[in-house]
């Protein structure tokens, strides 16, 4: 296995990993602040928008390395 292919293949467990994490504080943090529905969504909303950005990210770049063959 090349560096290269162990760094995919950590970054993308890691980061999986650190988005589930996230996900758990960011409820623990809405439940605590007693937030509401709205305050939760709100959240989420936020926290999923970082999450779609990084599996466009993984998409397009499946997408541009099948293109470029």
């Amino acid at each position: 296995m090349s560096e290269k292919e162990f760094t995919e293949i950590s970054l993308t467990l890691c980061l999986t990993f650190g988005i589930g994490y996230m996900l758990f504080i960011v409820y623990k943090l809405a439940e605590e602040s007693k937030a509401g529905r709205y305050g939760m969504m709100i959240l989420f909303i936020g926290l999923g928008l970082g999450i779609f950005g990084f599996a466009a990210k993984y998409v397009i770049k499946i997408y541009l390395a099948s293109q470029l063959a």
